[in-house]
């Protein structure tokens, strides 16, 4: 749940709940070995606010955000 300005609502210390898990958002620089899920090893060639595109050797690939399954080495 998200408040109107997108943040979500403070956490009680009375609340039996866990508070979510920020998820970790993984930085990458031009010239990074990574590895995805679908297309194998690769190298990153661009970086940009919002994606990140990288060479699988037999196709350039733009990950948008947050980067679903493409990983360092």
């Amino acid at each position: 749940m998200t408040t109107p300005s997108g943040r979500r609502p403070k956490h009680l210390a009375s609340s039996p709940f866990k508070p979510a898990v920020e998820p970790v958002v993984e930085v990458f620089e031009v010239g990074d070995r990574v590895t995805h899920d679908i297309y194998g090893l690769g190298q990153v060639t661009h970086v940009d606010s919002h994606a990140v595109t990288a060479d699988f050797g037999s196709k350039n690939v733009r990950i948008a955000h947050p980067y679903p399954k493409l990983h360092h080495l």
